[in-house]
């Protein structure tokens, strides 16, 4: 049954923006895309899985870099225009750049700052 499918409101696109929190601390570690085939995935194998604009295909988190995120939780907002999954990220690395979240740079003196540090290189993960 997919009526809950039904009850996002999708863009023109047919996407609906995802957020990935922490689950245990509540930190966002990243912001993503997702299609209705990766929101159905998603609740189906509690694996995140999102949709890639850039390579216009699903794009299962962790499929290059081993960094998958286990779903603990799905909600949507009051809207249901924006998903919310609560997960756990396998190796403690979300962000491409081998930073835990995505969210690493501060504004400073009207500059943007990174204040976390790399984890894992880069080139250590995607090879």
């Amino acid at each position: 049954m997919s009526d809950w499918l039904d009850a996002v409101k999708w863009d023109a696109d047919g996407l609906v923006p995802a957020i990935a929190q922490d689950a245990a601390s509540g930190e966002i570690l990243m912001v993503a895309w997702m299609n209705r085939e990766a929101l159905e995935e998603t609740a189906r194998t509690g694996r995140g899985v999102y949709f890639s604009r850039s390579r216009n295909r699903l794009w299962r988190k962790g499929e290059e870099s081993g960094h998958v995120q286990t779903v603990r939780e799905i909600r949507t907002d009051c809207d249901s225009d924006v998903v919310l999954l609560k997960i756990e990220q396998v190796g403690g690395i979300a962000c491409h750049t081998g930073r835990r979240s995505c969210f690493f740079q501060v504004l400073e003196d009207g500059r943007w700052v990174a204040v976390e540090p790399v984890l894992k290189h880069p080139d250590e993960i995607y090879k």
